[in-house]
């Protein structure tokens, strides 16, 4: 036949449309031709599909070839269309099965030995094509396990072309086991085998009230800001909050999957450890939020949902940086809008503050000697703005660990199992409380509900907050948060 048809996927974000590949020969000027709003490593596709079919001994016919991406209005970008390219290319003149290339997605690059690469997005794109209904879904070898991560579609995974056309039916030799695959990077995970934390609350000495802190901010899902001279052991405090996090059910499990995948991430499994991303002070506003010229690259936000995002030296990032956070801590998605595209990421996660009292970090220390003038110290703090701390639900001061409280024998010492199941007790009875409501942690509940809800506080209870509201030391938001943190305390 002159005509070939299959699918491939084009990406926004995770956000997956499925896009009909067509292939037609015409008695015009031999060329290869590739239509339907493609950038330029998509247009390049032309040679790798050429020099591929040919090293796999299926060379391309010498007429004019025509392809066409469609819907031909939606912007499409990468080199994961080079399999399906070349597969509906070859079937204008081979005899593949029609009804086999009708039904199945092909996803992946092409080398230009023949061998099939992987590529940034595999498994929110497999996702679509279930979505979708399609069958079946060819992906690279090495991108298999992660493919097989979704439910309801066949996945194949294939180590050349000529194993992919093989596989819709036709006549080839091809020993695909035989070809070496593709080397992937490793995923370099801070988890042990259990794929739990390495890091234990119980190596934190004479930080027991932060600990209680790091407690009821994993219960509820609050915000935390802690203050404190450097050594008072703020970062060891926020590296441990994932563990104490209860485990990620299967849609979050799949989302934070996706999010690595289209990060460039191969994933082989789904962990249901909360990710922990902590960007340096000097990252970009592009960086932490995300972006990208003409495709989507997820930031620090995004990659960080579901579990913790953790900002340490918060009064050295821009100020420019701390503000783009309001509006995903507010909606907990974050918009980005480009001239070529817009897409939503998710960006629900528990944002961990870390500041020194001043630049030196020796203000208000005992026995420290700041150095800092008023100017520098006024500056420094406000890089955090009223609207981003009045998202912020609890607020610790540290102060340095003394020899006494090194040496001091109380009760026994928070582990992260114990304060794991402690947390896991405090969301069950959160969830059972807020059963015939959306919401399952009090972080989530709307403030109208909290105040006029059925399980408001009575008047004299919220009589302080009513006082401090009245006298304009506190916000409505701040009056909310007073209102959640205290339910789990």
């Amino acid at each position: 036949m002159s005509l070939g048809r299959t699918w491939a996927v084009s990406l926004t974000g995770l956000a997956g449309d499925l896009v009909e590949v067509e292939a037609d020969l015409s008695n015009q000027t031999p060329a290869f031709r590739i239509v339907g709003l493609a950038d330029r490593a998509l247009a390049e596709a032309q040679q790798r599909v050429h020099n591929a079919c040919q090293n796999s001994g299926l060379p391309l016919s010498r007429r004019r070839v025509t392809v066409n991406l469609s819907p031909a209005s939606l912007p499409k970008q990468g080199s994961g269309f080079d399999v399906a390219i070349a597969v509906a290319a070859l079937a204008t003149e081979l005899p593949m099965d029609p009804t086999s290339l009708a039904d199945t997605v092909h996803i992946g690059e092409l080398g230009l030995d023949g061998r099939l690469r992987p590529v940034p997005g595999v498994l929110p794109a497999v996702i679509a094509a279930a979505r979708a209904g399609k069958r079946a879904v060819i992906v690279p070898e090495a991108c298999r396990a992660e493919a097989a991560l979704v439910d309801g579609v066949r996945v194949v995974g294939c180590r050349t072309l000529a194993g992919v056309a093989r596989w819709h039916g036709l006549e080839i030799d091809s020993d695909d086991e035989a070809v070496p695959e593709v080397p992937v990077p490793a995923d370099d995970g801070e988890h042990d085998g259990d794929g739990l934390p390495v890091d234990d609350l119980s190596d934190i000495r004479g930080q027991e009230e932060a600990i209680d802190a790091l407690v009821v901010a994993a219960a509820g899902g609050h915000h935390l800001r802690m203050s404190g001279p450097p050594g008072a052991g703020k970062t060891m405090l926020a590296r441990r909050l994932p563990g104490i996090l209860p485990p990620l059910d299967d849609e979050t499990a799949l989302q934070v999957a996706s999010i690595r995948s289209l990060s460039g991430t191969v994933v082989d499994s789904l962990s249901r450890v909360p990710p922990f991303e902590a960007p340096h002070h000097s990252v970009s506003v592009a960086a932490l939020v995300g972006g990208g010229s003409r495709s989507l690259r997820p930031g620090a936000i995004a990659r960080a949902s579901g579990g913790v995002l953790f900002l340490d030296e918060a009064g050295e990032y821009s100020a420019h940086a701390l503000d783009s956070l309001r509006q995903p801590l507010e909606a907990g998605s974050i918009d980005i809008h480009r001239a070529g595209f817009r897409a939503t990421l998710p960006a629900r996660f528990q944002l961990v503050l870390a500041t020194n009292p001043c630049p030196c970090g020796q203000y208000g220390v005992r026995g420290g000697n700041c150095s800092c003038p008023s100017l520098a110290i006024r500056r420094y703090l406000g890089r955090l703005s009223g609207p981003l701390l009045d998202r912020i639900d609890i607020e610790l001061s540290l102060s340095r660990v003394s020899l006494a409280d090194l040496t001091a024998r109380g009760p026994a010492q928070m582990t992260t199992a114990n304060a794991r199941e402690q947390v896991a007790a405090a969301r069950s009875r959160a969830a059972l409380r807020l059963a015939e409501t959306p919401w399952r942690t009090n972080a989530a509940v709307s403030g109208a509900w909290l105040r006029d809800g059925p399980l408001a506080p009575e008047p004299r209870v919220r009589a302080p907050l009513d006082a401090a509201l009245q006298r304009g030391a506190l916000t409505l938001r701040g009056y909310d948060r007073v209102l959640r943190v205290t339910r789990y305390i």
